[in-house]
């Protein structure tokens, strides 16, 4: 329904009335397509409704989406796909429905910002649920290390459509960086920058007191939590990803508390 409601708007703000009957004809033909891909998605996710069923589908159709925005989807981009879809303990019948979202979010006329604002529509008062999802876009964009500036582009494109401000975006790019050094640091010597990083992935500068230190962490630690994620409709399948990133914040608050 959504497709023909804003469909028939932006026609009538273009074209006055031939407009509003052009975005209906269009709006219909997105109802009707991604109806048919949500069907797939409530099938196979058995315990999902059908906003569980949007969010499976708008994550791999915009992470297919961002892989093919230079033109090429390369080999680190699949990779990093297939590890998401393992990280979710996907099987072998939902990896297929994941990847036939992926290839549909490719199409170079994908209608990415009509499938982000059904997203929206869902999701848009629940910001830690957004940010959840702008966090696992990163992941794709960052594939092959720097983004391209196409690709910086179109996830700016995406954190405009959920209303997600260019500073936050930037705050979330670079405690995911920062994130992903700090994953690799040896944990029996950490590396010099382990510290900073650690500061950086809960988002506090380094001369933070600790009580601003333990609101950060208690924070993040809320806005990542599976149990609340799930009772806003984030996907089960998603959670042992939240899971693991609670850990992650867990273990950079451990190494800035035991310095203290």
């Amino acid at each position: 329904m959504w497709g023909k409601i804003l469909g028939a708007l932006f026609g009538l703000a273009l074209l006055r009335l031939p407009g509003l009957f052009i975005g209906l004809i269009l709006g219909h033909w997105f109802d009707v397509k991604v109806g048919a891909n949500l069907a797939r998605f409530r099938g196979i996710f058995h315990e999902s409704a059908e906003q569980q069923g949007l969010f499976m589908y708008t994550t791999f159709a915009t992470m297919g989406h961002i892989a093919k925005a230079t033109g090429l989807v390369t080999p680190a981009h699949i990779r990093q796909a297939r590890h998401f879809m393992q990280q979710l303990g996907l099987n072998e019948a939902q990896q297929q429905e994941a990847q036939a979202a992926f290839r549909d979010g490719k199409a170079s006329n994908f209608p990415l910002t009509a499938q982000l604002q059904a997203f929206y529509q869902h999701y848009g008062r629940q910001s830690d649920v957004i940010q959840y999802f702008i966090e696992i876009q990163l992941g794709i964009a960052n594939a092959e290390g720097p983004m391209s500036h196409e690709q910086q582009l179109l996830l700016q494109q995406v954190a405009l459509q959920l209303d997600v401000s260019h500073i936050r975006l930037e705050q979330l790019l670079a405690a995911y960086r920062a994130q992903q050094r700090f994953n690799q640091r040896d944990s029996r010597r950490p590396a010099a920058n382990a510290v900073q990083d650690a500061y950086k992935v809960l988002g506090v500068s380094s001369d933070c007191s600790e009580k601003e230190l333990k609101r950060a962490y208690r924070k993040l630690m809320a806005q990542h939590h599976p149990d609340k994620l799930m009772a806003k409709g984030v996907p089960a399948a998603m959670l042992d990803v939240a899971k693991r990133r609670t850990q992650e914040i867990q273990a950079a608050y451990e190494l800035l508390k035991n310095r203290q």
